[in-house]
């Protein structure tokens, strides 16, 4: 964004500010590539090209949000809304996500710990996994390396709040379950899709191409044994994997439910039409039934040349004088014979049972995907929910453009000595102006700072107070950049110091868990 919320009207005094977390990245696209140099320009194009969510739609529904979603730091989510319910209703959710481990973790690599913590303190079932298979086929690290990576990322996990005897910890090449869910998934994805979304192409070695499929199968792990809504902190970069675990969970599904009009099948823009089609008959008549026909010169009286309108009344016209009735639709996806009679017996009320599907004529659609989720459930199959996520923004490097593991400089390793870690903010640059006197007048750029990123995403902790008033402090001009980077400085070897002392502790409490390190 080239103007973040700070900077309008869009925050009320009292709320905590909203920084853009990547203005300073210098991106000119948007680029999500899980694996690459992924850029994003302007957060809000992620909305219109990829569908992401605003997560300011949900934020008021979710109990006693962290402060990353306060201050807009998480901005953007996939189904989370289902996640937030469970959450409000005491009812099981889980939440999953982990790292590639290719170095040692940094202050990037927190913004993820805290999601999870804070998920597993809501009471969520929580999961924290060592993606080791992709580090060795995308990234040709040994297994000595990832080993030693993977214990690094643990303690930091450990120490930084995450309770492993309420949750599970686990590395993708030694957890069996894991591997048979993604050899079963490994038949619903085939490599043009994998092309799509990622790009694959003749170069791409198998390997690779298997260990997307076991990321799927980690998404989905949290309800290999029972079904439940599952949120994934991830970065936008990692949205595409969201996305095909999404359809994957949802071709894995015995049964689809639908709402439906007619015993033929529609699109979801056609089915749109016809309801608006029904409804207007209905209001404008007591005759009954209401015939397909009928529907389609409603439709065609409407000047719409659109293909949804064309493909409804073509439908509708061969349908002839069927009576047009709401009802839902189980579709039978992958379903075995004895899940559909199953399903067949279990439906009560008017029903009409057809070659692919059976309508039923009396059953909400909410209590219908219950019974289509129970009889899976019964007859062998997973039932899984579509999985939720939720995006944190980029943070910018210290040293402006993008932080990177590869530029010791422009990052915070949680392994950095606190000193270390003082120096780097004290040398860190800011969005202040090219004097103090400019400064004074104008104000700082605080969307611009890496320092005030580091306020605003760790070093202000849970005190919106605090993070508000160094923004307004420095917008105004009455901080100047040297002040703000020596508290931030101070802070920073505060934090460093204390996570320190935490990993020392957490040792222990790793030894003694079922992990192999192989160390």
């Amino acid at each position: 964004m080239t103007d973040p919320q700070p900077a309008d009207d869009r925050r009320a005094p009292d709320q905590p500010p909203r920084t853009d977390g990547g203005t300073a990245t210098g991106a000119d696209e948007t680029t999500l590539d899980p694996w690459g140099s992924s850029t994003v320009a302007d957060y809000r194009k992620l909305f219109e090209e990829f569908g992401i969510e605003e997560f300011d739609d949900v934020l008021p529904d979710v109990p006693s949000p962290h402060y990353l979603m306060r201050r807009g730091v998480i901005f953007g989510h996939r189904g989370y809304d289902r996640v937030a319910r469970a959450m409000a209703n005491d009812e099981e959710f889980a939440v999953l996500s982990g790292w590639m481990p290719t170095g040692d973790p940094h202050i990037g690599h927190k913004l993820v710990i805290d999601e999870i913590v804070w998920h597993q303190q809501q009471g969520g079932d929580a999961y924290a996994l060592i993606a080791d298979m992709e580090a060795h086929s995308a990234r040709g690290l040994s297994w000595d390396e990832i080993a030693r990576h993977s214990r690094e990322y643990l303690l930091s996990l450990i120490a930084l709040g995450f309770d492993p005897k309420e949750g599970e910890i686990y590395r993708q090449s030694d957890n069996r379950p894991l591997q048979d869910l993604a050899f079963e998934l490994g038949a619903h994805v085939n490599f043009s899709e994998m092309q799509a979304l990622y790009g694959f192409d003749g170069e791409t070695n198998v390997s690779h191409m298997q260990s997307v499929v076991t990321q799927m199968a980690d998404i989905l792990y949290p309800q290999i044994d029972e079904p439940k809504p599952t949120v994934i902190p991830v970065g936008p970069d990692q949205d595409p994997h969201v996305r095909l675990s999404r359809d994957l969970a949802a071709s894995m599904r015995y049964f689809k439910v639908s709402e439906a009009y007619a015993s033929f099948e529609t699109d979801s823009e056609e089915r749109v039409l016809i309801g608006e089609a029904y409804d207007a008959l209905s209001a404008s008549t007591d005759e009954e039934p209401i015939r397909c026909v009928e529907a389609a010169d409603w439709l065609a009286d409407a000047d719409d040349p659109s293909e949804a309108r064309a493909g409804a009344i073509k439908k509708l016209r061969a349908a002839g004088k069927e009576p047009l009735r709401p009802r839902t639709r189980f579709l039978d996806r992958t379903a075995t014979d004895a899940a559909f009679e199953a399903l067949i017996e279990a439906i009560e009320g008017e029903k009409r049972v057809y070659e692919g599907h059976i309508d039923s004529f009396e059953l909400s659609r909410e209590d219908a995907e219950s019974l289509a989720r129970e009889v899976e459930i019964d007859h062998g199959g997973y039932g899984f929910v579509a999985p939720s996520s939720i995006y944190h923004r980029f943070m910018t490097g210290l040293t402006g453009g993008k932080m990177s593991s590869s530029v010791p400089a422009s990052h915070i390793s949680l392994l950095d000595d606190p000193d270390e870690g003082y120096e780097k903010v004290k040398s860190a640059t800011t969005g202040g102006r090219e004097t103090a006197e400019k400064q004074r007048e104008l104000g700082g750029r605080a969307d611009e700072c890496p320092v005030y990123e580091l306020y605003n995403y760790l070093l202000a902790a849970d005190d919106d107070e605090f993070a508000i008033r160094v923004y307004e402090e420095c917008t105004n001009g009455e901080r100047l950049c040297g002040g703000c980077k020596e508290q931030a400085a101070e802070l920073m070897r505060e934090f460093l110091e204390d996570h320190q002392e935490k990993r020392e502790e957490a040792k222990e409490v790793l030894d003694g868990l079922d992990v192999d390190l192989d160390l």
